[in-house]
């Protein structure tokens, strides 16, 4: 508070609040990822942001505890969504006999993390999520659709060249079990999770501080950094000849999964498996995939998820299994921004701004009237004295056209139209402007 008694004006860290321009732009990412998802057939959803806690804290453990902004409200014991997985698996258990199988829903909302806020980490922040549910079974083609839906909506943003990396958990976890680690399991899974951020030689210092041996590590390592193409990867797969039951499996539905990319024409450029891909949470149990900028791998992933065997196993004994992704909008944006890599020079809503020299307002407010019936954006500038003053705030606020009403616009029955962009200036009649206004 200042020396005044004022309250300084200020937001708590970890939150994103935009300029206009900046605000247009995200909308339109946002926009642009809400238009994909409908193009491949998911419907929308929104779930409460304020949950019951007990809900909430079913598959969580002392991570999600301590990240969870929880509060009491009368005898209720409340919290606010940490993603927008858990509050679906509650939505499709609840709602399971109003629902058509295979459910293929999409949300995009905020959640709120209680963590320390950093640079690209939000305790706000927008998600995307697309799934695809079943009752007891999920054909993999539903892997493959995920993986669809995330190509379009990347190649629809225009953000350049990525790259979606796929692995499957029961390959990773088939060869580690191979080599008697399999109570290590969750363990080695969360630090192999690590490599792209810490290094490689991390990851083996904390994989021997878990009790692999060298020869483990170093086996586990050259498997990890397989490359190539994905017959020549699959190709290598095989030759490992490992009988366990749980490799093969995994082995299979990644020859499988492959099949269906090649179906839907996904270009080969933008895929590959990569074996080092974990994901972190236990959740998890087959295809998993990241996706990364080709331009700007210091971004690390910016959207990722995989198949889970039953969303849903802490509400109902209904199995369903699933698939699905997640796009950390906010945390995009951001990174993208901070790179000049948003394109936001527009700072305006409107397109045409009605200014009046005189007492023409009847016939200005007509005009609005007109415009925004055609779909043109429109407003009445009130503001302002003298027709440069007007001018120099439609062109502050980036209003493209200026469309100028005075005695001898209403004389003969035109509106004078500046074009703030290029200067341009042209008599324009009454009857014309919504064509001439579309045409530009």
């Amino acid at each position: 508070m200042s020396n005044k008694g004022k309250i300084t004006p200020s937001i708590l860290p970890g939150f994103m609040e935009l300029l206009p321009n900046d605000q247009l732009a995200f909308n339109k990412m946002l926009n642009s990822i809400r238009e994909s998802f409908e193009l491949c057939g998911f419907v929308p959803l929104d779930t409460p942001v304020i949950e019951k806690a007990e809900i909430l804290m079913a598959k969580g453990g002392e991570e999600t505890e301590r990240q969870t902004y929880s509060f009491k409200k009368g005898d209720n014991d409340l919290a606010l969504r940490f993603d927008l997985t858990v509050p679906f698996a509650r939505y499709v258990s609840q709602r399971m006999n109003e629902l058509s199988f295979p459910f293929k829903r999409y949300q995009i909302g905020k959640v709120f993390r209680g963590e320390r806020p950093q640079k690209g980490r939000f305790r706000e922040f927008y998600q995307c999520d697309i799934d695809i549910v079943d009752r007891d079974n999920l054909s993999l083609a539903y892997d493959a659709e995920i993986l669809s839906v995330t190509y379009t909506t990347f190649e629809r943003l225009s953000i350049g060249g990525f790259l979606i990396k796929i692995n499957n958990r029961k390959l990773l976890a088939g060869f580690i079990e191979e080599f008697g680690l399999s109570k290590k399991l969750s363990k080695i899974l969360r630090e192999i999770d690590k490599k792209d951020k810490t290094g490689e030689d991390s990851v083996k210092k904390e994989l021997d501080s878990i009790g692999c041996t060298f020869e483990q590590i170093d086996k586990l390592m050259d498997y990890l950094n397989l490359n190539g193409t994905s017959d020549k990867i699959l190709k290598a797969l095989k030759s490992y000849d490992i009988k366990n039951e749980t490799f093969q499996t995994g082995l299979n539905e990644m020859e499988e999964l492959t099949k269906y990319l090649g179906y839907m024409n996904i270009p080969a450029s933008c895929w590959k498996i990569d074996l080092s891909i974990a994901r972190g949470l236990d959740y998890y149990t087959g295809t998993v995939f990241e996706t990364v900028l080709k331009e700007y791998p210091e971004f690390g992933s910016v959207c990722g998820g995989g198949r889970y065997d039953n969303l849903a196993e802490y509400f109902t004994d209904q199995k369903l299994p699933g698939v699905g992704v997640s796009i950390g909008l906010t945390r995009l944006f951001d990174q993208l921004n901070e790179n000049g890599l948003i394109k936001n020079d527009e700072a305006a809503t409107s397109r045409v701004a009605v200014v009046t020299l005189g007492d023409y307002s009847e016939i200005a407010y007509g005009l609005v009237r007109n415009l925004r019936n055609n779909n043109i954006a429109s407003e009445v500038l009130i503001a302002g004295t003298g027709l440069k003053k007007k001018l120099s705030m439609i062109s502050k606020k980036g209003i493209r056209f200026a469309a100028i009403l005075g005695e001898n616009e209403i004389k003969n029955k035109v509106i004078t139209v500046k074009d703030m962009d290029s200067g341009k200036q042209e008599e324009i009649y009454f009857e014309n402007i919504v064509n001439f206004i579309k045409g530009a």
